[in-house]
């Protein structure tokens, strides 16, 4: 008896455990597979320095089918533009060092700027442009530099070692993963659409403030919808179906916005009004709302969206035109009907995004661009390029004036630790300290390999057993390990280029020990730099990003609308997905009160030729655009008595009632966060 009741936790457990290491393992296996083959390829090929095909393998595959996709992609376009790049400086400077390694470090520093102002696997691209110059340009320079002749053949060889490892590992993957990143966008976007429309029904029915938690609430949506980027981009690579109609996925995303900005403008007003006729107005709202989108908090609702996402998105529409056909006959009543069709015009985004994702039969062709996310801040990329550029140089007078030996191999380590990591922000100087202690524990696991394992083999299969024996633990451990992945990723590039495994193998032992006090050097001065010039701390680019939007505000708010503020949305959005984990939620909110005050300045703008107000709009939106929010708000409620004395005639009524209600939100977020609005104005 007692046996038997401790065989089923202990099979319990077994199964969990598997269930749980399950995809680490057999990335672990991919990992090694996709190494191999490469390496398999450019020994058959008999290539130069076959290496690289197998470090190119190594870095590309990614534990994700569509992130391994997609970056071997990108990853093939910045070898081709760098092999480019090193070719035609060598032809501008042949004979010239100083300029050639000088252009050399520029290059590296314009490659660096592009990585950290491009997102996801372009930023990828641009980076790898970067040290595959570098690669390519030191690899045929002497022992103090001068760019060689035989630059563009090494250019074509580098780049089709390269090319075999991704396309290796495209393979393997391919062949043993049938991916699933759309099916976990999916999921996802379909958990955040219900705990949104959940949160906001709940607080719906409780006709008032809701919970005091609401503030947080919407605040952790803000993070989660952010995080969603990279998850599109993974969808992206695995289908070339998603890849035409990307746009309708990162509509999705703004769809998702739309619905916390409306949420929010529901609670603001709410928690500024006196309830009894609010609470009337809410039941009156809340009726309309579909009860499968009022029950979205339920268990299993997630799935049910999944399922049917065209059923929901004709309910949802339905719930659309019978709020707009309401009769309106309060300001505070269209406020809270435009701020919920708001919310629910956001989930019709997000529906459209999932019957893209579930391939829903019959699911609609919306005719959507998307919106382009704008560079929110250009200072931490141009510290991004300062760096490499100074250290990239610092490193090349180094050699080329101590005639080092591995003096080259280490300014091409500096090159590439600098430009792949800087994109990573405040994480970057930790990620290159991991980079150092990952270059010496790979150091110690090839000497070991290739001293102590591989003279007792002389096959190659053999050989892909030795090495199997530190990929596959890495590659479990980078699956496994969120946190240190990108360490363990280096771990395993460095691997391969540390045992610099070549048709004939050789065992010099002088050799190994100078290439890689090269490779660590290069490691270790790369992460030097970021001490040296340290990335922007969080508190100050949190407080620029809050400045930036301000000033975009106000020249908004302006007279003369500049044509780069027409996109508010894609710009706004940006900028949220630029502010650090470490920012404090009322800096979000204020973010997020800024993109709901430009919104309604369209909308007001829009709405008032109709009744003959532009003049009246326009002096507000100016104390606005001086910072001098009291003043806005006290023009802007003249505004609102007049209308509500002066209109009586239908179209016109209906058009102020509305503008009524946009000056409402408008008031609101301006008196929450007057110190925000008003910062910097002239007293």
């Amino acid at each position: 008896m007692h046996a038997n009741a401790a065989a089923i936790p202990l099979s319990k457990r077994l199964t969990e455990s598997l269930s749980a290491n399950g995809e680490p393992l057999l990335f672990g296996l991919r990992l090694w597979a996709s190494v191999c083959l490469a390496l398999f390829v450019a020994f058959w090929l008999q290539l130069d320095d076959p290496f690289w095909a197998g470090t190119s393998a190594a870095i590309v595959s990614q534990p994700q089918l569509g992130a391994s996709l997609r970056k071997g992609w990108f990853r093939m376009v910045g070898t081709v533009v760098g092999a480019i790049v090193i070719v035609v400086l060598t032809a501008f400077f042949p004979q010239d060092r100083i300029a050639y390694l000088g252009f050399l470090a520029l290059w590296c520093s314009i490659c660096a700027f592009g990585a950290s102002v491009l997102r996801n696997f372009a930023s990828y691209a641009a980076a790898l442009s970067g040290y595959t110059a570098a690669i390519v340009g030191v690899g045929t320079l002497g022992a103090t530099g001068g760019a060689s002749p035989d630059v563009f053949m090494l250019a074509i060889t580098r780049t089709t070692e390269i090319c075999i490892g991704i396309v290796s590992a495209g393979i393997v993957l391919a062949g043993t993963d049938l991916g699933g990143a759309q099916r976990r966008l999916a999921a996802t976007l379909a958990d955040l659409a219900t705990g949104i429309m959940g949160r906001f029904s709940r607080m719906l029915a409780l006709a008032g403030p809701g919970s005091p938690d609401a503030q947080i609430e919407r605040r952790e949506f803000i993070k989660r919808v952010i995080a969603l980027d990279p998850m599109i981009d993974q969808a992206i690579g695995e289908s070339s179906h998603l890849h035409y109609r990307s746009p309708t996925l990162q509509t999705a995303v703004l769809g998702l916005f739309r619905a916390l900005d409306g949420w929010r403008g529901v609670a603001t007003h709410l928690e500024r009004s006196s309830g009894d006729m609010d609470r009337h107005d809410v039941e009156a709202i809340l009726r309309i709302v579909p009860p499968e989108l009022r029950l979205a908090q339920e268990p299993g609702s997630p799935a049910l969206w999944m399922d049917d996402p065209i059923a929901l998105r004709a309910a949802c529409a339905g719930a659309v035109r019978r709020l707009l056909a309401q009769p309106v006959a309060t300001p505070s009543l269209q406020l809270l009907v435009d701020e919920t069709v708001k919310v629910l015009s956001g989930m019709l985004q997000v529906l459209d995004a999932l019957a893209l994702l579930v391939d829903a039969p019959g699911q609609a062709l919306p005719d959507n661009r998307g919106f382009r996310l704008s560079v929110p801040d250009f200072l931490p990329a141009l510290v991004n390029s300062a760096r490499a550029f100074v250290m990239t140089s610092a490193a090349a007078l180094f050699w080329v004036g101590t005639a080092w030996p591995s003096g080259a191999l280490a300014m091409e380590f500096v090159a590439i630790v600098l430009v792949l990591i800087s994109p990573l922000g405040d994480q970057a100087y930790l990620a290159a300290i991991g980079g150092v202690v990952a270059t010496v524990g790979c150091v110690i696991l090839a000497a070991i390999v290739k001293f102590a394992v591989l003279p007792a083999f002389d096959t190659f299969p053999a050989f892909c057993g030795a090495i199997g024996l530190i990929l596959v633990p890495v590659g479990f451990a980078t699956a496994r390990s969120k946190q240190l992945a990108p360490v363990f990723a280096l771990l395993a590039f460095n691997f391969v280029a540390v045992l610099a495994p070549t048709n004939v193998m050789s065992y010099d032992t002088t050799q190994f020990y100078n290439t890689s006090l090269g490779i660590l050097a290069g490691v270790a001065v790369g992460a030097l730099g970021f001490r040296l010039l340290p990335q922007l701390s969080p508190a100050l680019r949190t407080r620029r990003l809050l400045a930036l939007t301000l000033r975009d505000l106000r020249r908004l708010a302006s007279a003369t609308l500049p044509p780069g503020l027409k996109d508010w949305g894609g710009r706004m959005i940006g900028r949220l997905a630029a502010v650090p984990d470490q920012a404090e939620p009322l800096q979000r909110a204020r973010l997020l009160a800024a993109l709901s005050v430009g919104n309604e300045i369209f909308q007001l703008r829009d709405l008032a030729p109709g009744l003959g107000t532009t003049k009246e709009v326009a002096t507000a939106f100016e104390a606005l655009a001086q910072g001098h929010s009291a003043t806005a708000v006290a023009l802007l409620g003249q505004l609102d008595r007049r209308l509500a004395r002066s209109t009586d005639a239908e179209p016109e009524a209906a058009i102020a009632l509305r503008m009524r209600a946009r000056i409402g939100v408008v008031t609101e977020a301006l008196s929450e966060h007057r110190s925000y609005f008003d910062t910097g104005a002239a007293a």
